[in-house]
């Protein structure tokens, strides 16, 4: 028998401790990945009760948001919001930095420069003025004469991030503020954290003093009066649901849920001439992923690393909008299941039978005829 024969020390010594070794280098590489998802994470998140089953969630999907007409499609740069003045004349507020007027001759116009790609949320006032929501600079006043801010602080802290704005009838105006902790471009880190940080002001213009009306908000989107300025509804995306906010009668000053499970996160809302109001509805969470928002791990992870959140976060992938009577039922509902032509839909404003639609993923204003739906 030929004798065996031992490979030297050294050989065996580095067979035997290569495992040890890689073993020891996935540790510290999970050490490492664990120290900076916990103590680097930008949020401190808590778990988000997603919507239950209800009415709203089972209504039919369609895909009637298909057949929008893309109006100054090339011209403008994701319109987030549109309103139009009595001429029919369409303004919206684009990445660009502009304030861009459609008119309906089909030409666009360049109107109003505000050097700023954070234009949120507009409205026309009684004056012919637009106001407009800047999240870095506050609120805005646009006119032909030039721009004027009317708003960069409340009590004292900067205005941080104005989403949307609308005028009361003795020129009061009322907008929100999404969150006091994130800024637009960190949108989405609102969501992951689960907290309230949003606001509902008052920018009284007599006095020029602003006010908060509510605090606490989670995620303070759209805001509209009702048709008699009863009362305001304040979209809370991230809850998905908007409260009612009274401000007449026996009620004024007490806030009660208008409507709530929601199919999606309400962005903007417009009250329509017969007395409803349209909501924007967001789909927060691509399908498959709502698990993230019930683990704290998940969420950190995410956060940690922008790139997953363009996969857990689903706003690019399909579009919805409903119409919600003044009793807080929904009237009707319009989808693009797949995002072909509209998605991450973002305000729903009805005037002379159309419906316009702005978008934060779109280079048109869309115009969805109502009597063909």
């Amino acid at each position: 028998m030929a004798p065996k024969i031992c490979p030297p020390a050294f050989v065996r010594t580095s067979k035997c401790c290569f495992p040890v070794a890689f073993s020891s280098f996935i540790l510290v590489c999970l050490l490492a990945f664990t120290t900076q998802v916990l103590f680097f994470s930008p949020i401190s998140p808590r778990a988000l009760d997603l919507p239950i089953a209800s009415s709203a969630s089972s209504l039919p999907t369609n895909s009637r948001l298909q057949r929008a007409i893309k109006l100054g499609e090339g011209f403008v740069r994701a319109p987030e919001d549109v309103c139009l003045d009595k001429e029919g004349t369409i303004y919206t507020a684009t990445r660009d930095g502009w304030i861009k007027r459609l008119h309906r001759n089909g030409s666009g116009e360049n109107w109003k420069m505000i050097d700023s790609n954070t234009l949120l949320g507009i409205t026309l006032t009684k004056e012919g003025d637009l106001v407009v929501c800047d999240a870095e600079k506050g609120l805005l006043n646009v006119g032909e004469e030039g721009i004027t801010v009317l708003a960069t602080h409340v009590n004292g802290s900067k205005i941080r991030f104005a989403d949307d704005v609308i005028e009361a009838s003795d020129g009061s105006l009322y907008f929100t503020v999404a969150s006091t902790k994130f800024d637009l471009h960190n949108w989405y880190l609102d969501v992951l954290e689960a907290k309230p940080h949003g606001l509902l002001l008052k920018y009284d213009p007599t006095s020029t003093e602003t006010s908060i009306v509510l605090d606490d908000l989670c995620f303070a989107n759209g805001v509209a009066l009702s048709r008699d300025e009863d009362y305001l509804v304040v979209c809370e995306t991230w809850k998905f649901r908007c409260l009612k906010y009274w401000l007449k009668g026996e009620d004024k000053g007490k806030t009660e849920i208008f409507i709530e499970n929601l199919p999606g996160g309400p962005d903007n809302i417009n009250l329509a001439p017969d007395g409803s109001f349209w909501i924007a509805l967001l789909q927060l969470t691509s399908d498959g992923l709502e698990f993230v928002h019930t683990s704290m791990a998940s969420k950190h992870l995410v956060a940690t690393f922008p790139k997953l959140i363009r996969i857990v976060n689903g706003v690019y992938k399909k579009a919805a909008v409903v119409n919600v009577a003044a009793d807080g039922k929904i009237i009707r509902k319009f989808d693009d299941p797949n995002g072909k032509v509209m998605s991450f839909v973002t305000s729903a404003l009805e005037w002379e039978d159309h419906l316009y639609l702005g978008s934060l993923n779109s280079n048109f204003v869309g115009k969805l005829p109502l009597k063909d739906t």
